[in-house]
């Protein structure tokens, strides 16, 4: 705790292709250096295990076959044991990409001009398409509604710039040209974008206010959830504040600071408050909500063009209003 009170504690999961080109746009592929304790392992299994994204054991067995692994400069096969010292590198090919098709959807579009949409999500709507999931996406009803979207993340997510959970309802901008997408890509890049969330979580916080400072990689145990770890990380900072306490509940604002996947439930799980309906990082049996009671509320960001700052919120969706009355009759 600091010297003013404060708590300081040291995006459905996302699909592989999606993980997959966050790994090519931040390093362009992945050096690996073998220790001592991972010696004698087959190197399928070795990279499967290194690497903070999901990739089948398949598809690491055909990037070897094709060259796309290679120990000391040199190609191996899936059977090769990996040994102390081994230097390790793996280019991540690009998938390939499949023509999304515009689906009439009824979003809710808080606002729109030439350069940018911002709709408030739904929960249980996937953001953008997939390897086997490639229609009823928040992508589809964009495509239909604006004909014109950003070309830079490629045809699979037109527009997109960040991301919300599946089962996160709440706010998020999409770019309908490159010009705005880069604007706003570096705003979020630099922090400047405004990004609040309501959460109910498990567990009445004693302290007003908090921050975790801990960074996120993939859980070694199952390597389809998140969790906070110094291995293959990365920084993730979060901020909240208690606006209301309940009997065995708290309401929490949160702010981010960063915007690693899963980063709120990942570290509110951290630091024992799982939020409320959270069916991997939440309580067993917990059947208050169905999904995590977690909202974009607040969006706020300089305009690519005007320059001019623009804040937008979203009320509570009415599951988490219902959540919330019925946690306060008790």
């Amino acid at each position: 705790m600091d010297v003013n009170g404060r708590e300081e504690l040291d995006n459905s999961f996302p699909e592989e292709a999606e993980e997959l080109d966050e790994l090519q746009e931040e390093a362009g592929g992945l050096v690996l250096t073998v220790e001592s304790e991972c010696a004698g392992q087959r190197i399928d299994k070795y990279v499967g295990e290194s690497m903070d994204t999901v990739v089948s054991r398949t598809q690491i067995q055909n990037w070897i076959h094709d060259g796309f692994v290679q120990v000391n400069g040199f190609t191996v096969k899936p059977n090769y044991k990996v040994a102390e010292g081994d230097s390790i590198a793996v280019t991540v090919p690009k998938p390939e990409e499949t023509e999304i098709a515009p689906e009439p959807m009824d979003l809710e579009i808080v606002y729109e001009d030439s350069h940018v949409i911002v709709v408030n999500k739904p929960r249980g709507l996937v953001v953008h398409p997939s390897a086997g999931h490639y229609t009823g996406t928040l992508v589809s009803g964009l495509l239909h509604h604006c004909k014109d979207l950003s070309g830079i993340n490629g045809k699979l997510r037109p527009g997109i710039v960040h991301r919300i959970d599946k089962d996160t309802s709440g706010l998020i901008m999409a770019a309908k040209n490159d010009h705005a997408h880069q604007s706003l890509a570096q705003q979020l890049k630099d922090h400047t974008v405004t990004r609040k969330y309501i959460a109910v979580v498990h567990g009445v916080l004693q302290h007003d206010i908090g921050t975790v400072d801990a960074p996120i990689g993939r859980d070694t145990y199952d390597r389809k959830l998140f969790t906070v770890t110094e291995k293959n990380s990365r920084n993730a900072v979060t901020h909240f504040t208690v606006t209301e306490r309940l009997k065995e509940f708290s309401v929490l604002e949160l702010k981010l600071e960063t915007g690693r996947t899963h980063q709120i439930r990942v570290h509110m799980k951290y630091i024992g408050y799982p939020l409320v309906g959270d069916p991997f990082y939440g309580k067993s049996r917990d059947k208050e909500m169905k999904g995590q009671a977690l909202h974009a509320a607040v969006l706020g960001f300089v305009h690519p063009v005007s320059g001019e700052y623009l804040e937008f919120s979203a009320p509570l969706p009415e599951d988490m209003s219902q959540l919330l009355d019925r946690l306060r009759m008790n």
